[in-house]
Formats: structure tokens, sequence, C-alpha cells
């Protein structure tokens, strides 16, 4: 019998993903599973580049502005939820292409969660403390020292991981990156292509500064005025844009340098996705040319996957 599939199109911000996507959904009868742990927020429209209601009327999207940005939201209900929409797809003969470049929500889509550990408020109480107190660079080297495997797949600033990594740790006395290595992906039972879009580093970084040029010019600083009215959850706030702006409006910079410093934090970010994926030997890579439009790229996936 013949496993059903499912496609994953991954790759850094500003790379193009969206438009590719589209094209590929059209001609394998797919419908797109948004893989962007911000994209979940309703009201993030122009900060986390959503796409727009024209493109969903071209191929219907999922998982894009499903709840408010003040409510709280997990990988565990992104997976129970994305994991849905594929059986829905699958009994009307569709097939699932997950398109993004959150690499947690990714992985525990296609690898599985591991074993839950409730969280312990004793714990995590005391590790906020020491946050406060000592900063993310002393809780990253404790974790370095308990759980080096996690510690490598966790960015220093990352401040919630770290905190869930030591809590996990501590509360069962063995490391979470140990517990990871027991989850059930995808694999069996379904058939798994996992592409990753990339281009020329300066060719990204370019796109990236552009369009974070069109994010302002369609409104970004009235769009984020609305947002911080509201108390935002952990990781809406967390959105490259707030912060930024946040300094703007407090007067502690100019607008041109808010804009600045969103290029330049976004270009950050790219690296850190590049570098989460470019550890998975699963992804196969396509190189974006300049000159190639969304629909020759999408042909390209279409001959990989014929």
């Amino acid at each position: 019998m013949l496993k059903k599939k499912i496609i994953f199109l991954l790759g850094p911000t500003g790379v193009g993903k969206s438009a590719v996507a589209i094209s590929l959904a059209k001609k394998i009868n797919a419908q797109i599973i948004s893989c962007d742990s911000m994209q979940v927020y309703r009201s993030m429209d122009i900060l986390t580049s959503k796409v727009t209601f024209g493109q969903r009327k071209k191929v219907k999207h999922h998982l894009i502005g499903v709840i408010n940005p003040e409510q709280e939201y997990n990988v565990a209900k992104y997976r129970q939820e994305a994991l849905a929409i594929c059986d829905k797809l699958f009994r009307k003969g569709k097939i699932p292409l997950f398109v993004g470049g959150s690499g947690l929500y990714y992985s525990m889509i296609v690898d599985g969660l591991f074993p839950a550990v409730p969280q312990d408020k004793l714990i995590r109480l005391k590790l906020e403390k020491q946050l406060k107190l000592k900063g993310n660079k002393y809780l990253y080297r404790l974790l370095t020292k308990v759980d080096s495997a996690a510690a490598a797949k966790i960015h220093p600033h990352d401040a919630r991981r770290i905190i869930r990594a030591l809590e996990v740790y501590l509360k069962t006395g063995t490391r979470i990156s140990q517990l990871q290595k027991n989850r059930v992906g995808l694999g069996k039972e379904y058939a798994v292509k996992i592409f990753g879009l990339n281009s020329k580093r300066q060719s990204l970084y370019d796109a990236i500064d552009q369009r974070v040029d069109k994010m302002f010019n369609r409104g970004l600083i009235n769009e984020v005025k609305r947002l911080i009215k509201h108390k935002l959850s952990r990781t809406a706030k967390c959105a490259i844009g707030i912060g930024e702006l946040k300094g703007y409006f407090a007067g502690e910079y100019s607008l041109a340098e808010a804009k600045r410093l969103m290029q330049c934090n976004s270009r950050h970010y790219a690296k850190r996705q590049l570098t989460w994926f470019r550890k998975d030997k699963r992804i196969q890579w396509i190189n974006i040319n300049k000159m190639e439009t969304p629909s020759q790229l999408a042909l390209k996936l279409w001959k990989k996957l014929s």
C-alpha cells in the first residue's frame, strides 16, 4: 500500500517560500499548512508578512491568523492542530504542504514530541529569578554544563527554551536532549518529502532589507502601535519589529534606526534558521537563481516529486 504524502517547503525568512509554495500546490493538488510560529496570530499581518487574501484564494492556507496575539500558543498545540488538518486533507484527496521557517515547529511535526514533563513552578521561579539577576548568559552556561547537546540547538538569547531545558533536567535528572531521542516521527506512516529554498547570502539579505522597507510602506508603524496596547503573549511579543519600534516610540532612537535594527535582526534570524536547517540531512536544498520565477522553481520541485 502506498503511503500518503506529506511535503515540507522550508527556508529562511525572505527567501520567497510563499510564492513558490502556491505555484507548487496548484500542480500537486495540495493545500498549505503554515509552519510559522508567528503567523498563527491575528492582527500581525504586516509584521509577519502573511500571504495576502488574494493568494489565499488561489490556494487554501491553514493555521494563519487563528488566535489572538494575547493568547499563549506552543508546539504541542500546533502539532495537534496541524496533524488534524492533515487527516482532513487526506480525506479530501489533497496533499498537505507545510511551508515556513520555524525550525522547532517543523521538527515537532516531522519527528514528534518527546514525553511530556509537567512544569514545576518552584524550579521555574528560581530559574526566572536567576535570569533577572544574572542574565541569559549565566543560564546558558549552566545548560551547556548539564546538557551540551540541547545547548547546541538553542540560541543563547532564547531564555524561554533555556529555562525549559534546565527545568526538565532539574525536575527529572534526565537531559532534555535524551528525552527528545524517544520521539516518534511521521516517517513510518507517511511518505515525507522535505525541501529547502536558499539563495546567495547577499541576495537573501537584500531581499530581507527590501521586505522590511515594504512593511513600513504598508503601515507597519500603525499595526505595531495597535498591538502594543494589549498584553501580548510571550511568543507574540518576540516578533521582530515590536521591540525595535518600541524603542522608536519611546524616543530612544530615530525611525531610520528602528528600520535598520529590524533589517539587521531579520538577517540574524535568517542566519539562525539556516544553521538549524542545515543540520538536518533529510532536507533537499534548491538554490535560487535570481532570474528564476516562483513557477519555474515550483516546476523544479514538482519534477523532484515526480
